[in-house]
């Protein structure tokens, strides 16, 4: 199983991730940019670079191990990963007020970032939470361009009341970290008992199997 932990920068996901579900049993905890960003990356990158986990998610499963990723892609990108049709799939959106989310860019980075460049972290956050409710959202921020192999066409028929297009949400404005952590660990234990119990919206056969184009 591949659970997906989203969303804009600082939104505070990854520390929360790490801290819930670090000591969980059959649990593999990863962060997409662990191995590096390089400078030019772009969408395409972005959506090559989670096809790369998608694999190791692939490999992991075999093991009887889940995949935690942190990660800025979102869940249109997830689903169209070419070989993500044969995982148990589940999407976490973390999210913090933009005002937050601006606050903590300056903390951690001190002066790197212009006002102009905050905004445009916020903006990706917006189109984050809206894309997380509504698949018709803009769609073409991730599909044009995007990388080669994509299988946009798996959900660019779907609308919002699609029960495949659930993604869960945790709010970290004004929590703490152990408090996000606590909602992270939650969502993942509540992600994993509905795919043992079968109720599971993207369990593995949640995309029928037609080709590219039909």
């Amino acid at each position: 199983m591949l659970l997906l932990v989203t969303g804009s920068s600082c939104s505070g996901k990854s520390t929360a991730t790490a801290a819930g579900c670090g000591d969980l049993a059959g649990v593999s905890v990863r962060d997409s940019d662990e191995h590096g960003v390089p400078s030019d990356a772009d969408t395409a990158w972005r959506q090559r670079d989670l096809g790369r986990w998608v694999t190791h998610a692939l490999t992991l499963s075999q093991r009887g191990t889940d995949l935690v990723l942190t990660a800025q892609s979102p869940i249109g990108e997830l689903l169209a990963s070419p070989d993500a049709d044969g995982l148990d799939l589940a999407v976490c959106l973390v999210d913090v007020a933009d005002a937050v989310r601006s606050e903590r860019l300056e903390h951690r980075e001190p002066g790197k970032w212009s006002a102009e460049a905050k905004q445009d972290f916020n903006g990706w956050a917006g189109w984050h939470r809206a894309h997380a409710r509504d698949p018709r959202h803009h769609p073409e921020v991730i599909t044009r361009p995007g990388a080669p192999g994509q299988r946009w066409d798996r959900w660019q028929r779907w609308d919002r009341h699609d029960p495949r297009w659930g993604v869960a949400s945790i709010d970290t404005t004004g929590r703490s970290v152990s408090d996000t952590a606590a909602a992270v660990r939650g969502w993942v234990l509540e992600s994993r008992a509905s795919r043992d119990a079968g109720r599971l919206p993207l369990a593995r056969g949640w995309c029928p199997a037609t080709p590219p184009g039909a």
